[in-house]
């Protein structure tokens, strides 16, 4: 990790020499739906620095986390109306829009940080496509660590999970809980440790890195881990306002973004480990899912490809099936 970490400082300071002699000064807003502590606001937070120092202060992206400036639910649209510049936002909570957004929450089609970036890879185009019909542009993505369940209660079985209070944060975990017989809430990642001690929700599914965050062995007692799918987060600018910058700037953006998107992966490769531990080590019970729970979860799975390649047409049996050549 120090390796690639020096890496990364190295290629930072490669783009901010870049950046001497361009235009007018200017600052950009960035919204971001996570706590400052969290990996990828701390990455986004490196990104801002980044282009600030590499452009010679003429473009300071100043960073917003924990859903401060704008709610999680509400970055997508500001950015792309012009309220913020630019923001970054849950990949798949905008599934109810495009079924693409959901390409990475297909249960248990991409389960490794190897095959997230497989399936990164053969959807981005397409991505790209739908940004520019939504008068966004992609800077970058960084996945977070594989989706484990979170109880209160020791859970053996599907048939366990029936009326729990289920925290859902897009459509797939939406229908997992329909299909599990559990009842979704609907709650944004800034509210997590409230709802959990005020009894609004009882489990949900998400990375290590979520729990360790919101400390949600005050609430929860038990972590299954099921790799369920890796979600990502993305960053994304207005297209107006990328569209005003020089191509200098422009250059030194996409330095940043590519040393974020390097730099992100791995921050997330390393904090699974690490979370997971601190898990257990704050009084969680941490546990592979059982061979019932996890046979179970896995037809749940088929059953959610299945729904998601008929909504997705033509265009999602494309990226899957570029997915699967690809391993």
């Amino acid at each position: 990790m120090k390796k690639t970490l020096l890496k990364a400082a190295t290629a930072l300071t490669a783009v901010a020499l870049l950046g001497a002699g361009t235009a007018s000064a200017e600052k950009w807003d960035m919204p971001m739906g996570y706590s400052a502590s969290n990996f990828h606001s701390m990455t986004g937070a490196e990104f801002a620095k980044c282009v600030t120092q590499g452009t010679g202060g003429d473009l300071e992206i100043v960073t917003h986390p924990g859903g401060s400036l704008f709610k999680g639910n509400e970055i997508k649209r500001a950015v792309q109306t012009g309220q913020a510049q630019i923001g970054e936002r849950l990949l798949s909570a905008h599934q109810n829009e495009n079924p693409l957004f959901g390409v990475d929450s297909i249960p248990f089609l991409a389960t490794s940080f190897a095959d997230s970036i497989k399936l990164w890879k053969a959807a981005k185009p397409e991505f790209d496509k739908l940004m520019d019909d939504q008068n966004l542009v992609l800077l970058y993505s960084v996945p977070w660590p594989a989706q484990g369940l979170y109880f209160k209660k020791e859970v053996n079985s599907v048939a366990d999970m029936k009326g729990i209070k289920f925290r859902s944060y897009n459509t797939a975990t939406g229908r997992l809980a329909e299909l599990t017989g559990m009842l979704p809430v609907q709650i944004e990642a800034a509210e997590i440790s409230q709802a959990f001690a005020t009894g609004v929700a009882d489990s949900m599914v998400s990375s290590g890195s979520t729990g360790y965050d919101r400390k949600v062995w005050e609430s929860l007692t038990h972590f299954y881990e099921v790799d369920a799918w890796l979600p990502r987060n993305y960053t994304f600018v207005n297209k107006d306002s990328w569209g005003s910058l020089s191509d200098a700037t422009k250059n030194v953006v996409k330095g940043c973004a590519s040393i974020a998107e390097y730099a992100g992966y791995w921050r997330a490769v390393q904090y699974q480990e690490f979370t997971i531990g601190q898990l257990a080590k704050n009084g969680m019970t941490v546990a592979k899912a059982g061979s019932k729970l996890k046979g179970e979860l896995e037809g749940i799975g088929a059953k959610m490809t299945g729904e998601w390649l008929e909504k997705a047409g033509p265009t999602g049996k494309a990226i899957v099936d570029a997915f699967k050549a690809s391993k």
